[in-house]
């Protein structure tokens, strides 16, 4: 079983090893969301993240070159959906 336990002023959970693997919790920024019967923790998920340089290094390998539409796409801050439309 797992217990609270004091940190300084506050208190916290030592999680299982094999609990983080299989929740894929490891090196990862966390969520805590309130739900019916407790908490739920999920690691914060972040996409596209890697998509400027995946980009950028496709056209070093294939010269390609960007037009101003797309120079415009690479400009926007992708860590959100709410100013795109779908």
């Amino acid at each position: 079983m797992i217990e609270l336990i004091k940190i300084g002023n506050s208190q916290g959970v030592r999680i299982p090893k094999p609990l983080i693997e299989q929740a894929q919790l490891a090196n990862s920024k966390l969520k805590f969301i309130l739900v019916d019967d407790g908490l739920l923790i999920s690691p914060v998920k972040e996409p596209r993240i890697s998509w400027e340089n995946s980009i950028k290094e496709a056209q070093a390998e294939y010269s390609t070159t960007l037009l101003e539409e797309e120079k415009a796409w690479l400009d926007m801050d992708l860590s959100t959906d709410e100013d795109l439309e779908w």
